[in-house]
């Protein structure tokens, strides 16, 4: 097995790279004192023709797999631009791939061009505030009345709800109890997010204030019939094909912002001196350092065990999860050591490494917690009794 990256693999991290220098930690901190998005960044990643990594040539994208995609975000977020940067696309990266496996010919002539040049941008409805990641227990209601969607509910913990062109939408057609199981009866939408229809509230939130996160409250949504992906009632499945590459991003971006405090905290560490020493000679300094990038380098060899799976059309629901729980762990590790290197001015906003700290809190919470990810593990791979 060769886990060296390919030559398209490298170009992809340099070119991105490259990229990112132009958007330095200082114009990260701005933009998240400014509680502003970064308009800026997003246009020259799609002017750069990354927002299409994963999206077939054929409609304009570069037609790659997650694999190259986790590169890209891992690139960004160790850039410094951590998940303010990463949040920023992040949906526009994996969130259409139902739309790539199930949407009609039509549909995807419609919806993926303008997403690939960065004309429209997409945000993901799926989490409510009543169910949690109980999803299939999901309240939003879509009746169907003629060619319209009449859509009732509330979603919540929607990032980028405030700049989105596009929503898609996961909403119960069918009630529950009409359906053999609590998976059925829920349909996928991918439609125009009104704001003049749809109340959109932001969250304030203790970290990444450049990229908003919302509740979304609809009242009679309109959506048209031809906004439906695949078949109706099918959409839990349909949206499995997100929610596993998501997994994979978002670890691949905890382990970039992992890597940026730890780079961070060593430089300081082979500087700093403190009674008459540089305190990276200490090994109680020298030690969590290590521990880190070795934490780091196992957690990125799952990701791209995951990402290869979900490339190849293989079963990688487990993989896909241990690898955020293992990203989420050790960028957490290491985000905190790199504050407790610095001491004192690890408090400072003007070294980064709390800004750093307050954002791996989101991969470590979010998509899934580390508690379900284990029940997972502990059920699907071991065969234990389900605990929940």
């Amino acid at each position: 097995m060769d886990l060296e990256p390919n030559e398209t693999q490298a170009a992809i991290r340099e070119g991105v790279a490259a990229l990112c220098a132009r958007f330095d930690d200082a114009w990260w901190l701005a933009r998240n004192e400014e509680a502003r998005f970064p308009h800026e960044f997003y246009a020259a990643v799609a002017e750069a023709g990354f927002l299409g990594i994963c999206i077939p040539e054929e409609y304009g994208g570069s037609g790659l797999g997650i694999t190259e995609a986790a590169i890209m975000m891992e690139t960004i977020s160790a850039s410094g631009a951590g998940m303010s940067g990463a949040s920023a696309i992040h949906m526009n990266i994996f969130g259409l791939n139902p739309v790539v496996v199930f949407g009609t010919a039509e549909q995807k002539a419609r919806f993926l061009p303008p997403l690939v040049a960065g004309a429209e941008k997409a945000c993901f409805g799926v989490t409510e505030p009543t169910t949690g990641l109980d999803t299939t227990r999901l309240k939003t209601r879509a009746e169907r009345r003629g060619d319209r969607y009449i859509v009732n509910g509330q979603k919540v913990w929607i990032s980028t709800a405030q700049v989105a062109d596009r929503i898609l939408l996961l909403a119960r057609t069918t009630p529950i109890e009409r359906c053999a199981k609590p998976s059925d009866g829920l349909s996928l939408f991918y439609t125009a997010l009104d704001r003049g229809r749809a109340v959109v509230r932001e969250i304030h939130k203790m970290g990444r204030a450049a990229v908003d996160s919302n509740e979304i409250f609809f009242a009679d949504y309109e959506i048209p019939a031809e906004d439906l992906i695949g078949e109706e009632g099918r959409g839990f499945r349909q949206i499995l094909h997100g929610l596993n590459p998501e997994r994979i991003l978002i670890a691949a971006e905890a382990v970039g912002l992992g890597r940026v405090a730890l780079a961070r905290a060593t430089a300081y560490a082979a500087e700093r001196e403190v009674f008459g020493r540089k305190i990276g000679q200490n090994q109680a300094v020298q030690n969590p350092l290590a521990q880190d990038w070795m934490a780091l380098e196992a957690a990125w060899l799952m990701v791209m065990q995951a990402a290869s799976r979900y490339d190849r059309g293989l079963e990688c629901g487990p993989q896909a999860n241990a690898a955020k729980y293992l990203g989420a762990e050790a960028g957490l590790k290491a985000c905190q050591n790199a504050v407790m290197t610095h001491g004192g001015f690890g408090y400072a906003r003007e070294y980064h490494v709390e800004r750093y700290l307050r954002e791996v809190h989101i991969p470590w919470i979010a998509p899934v917690s580390p508690n379900l990810i284990c029940a997972h593990i502990a059920e699907r791979v071991l065969g234990l009794p389900k605990s929940y």
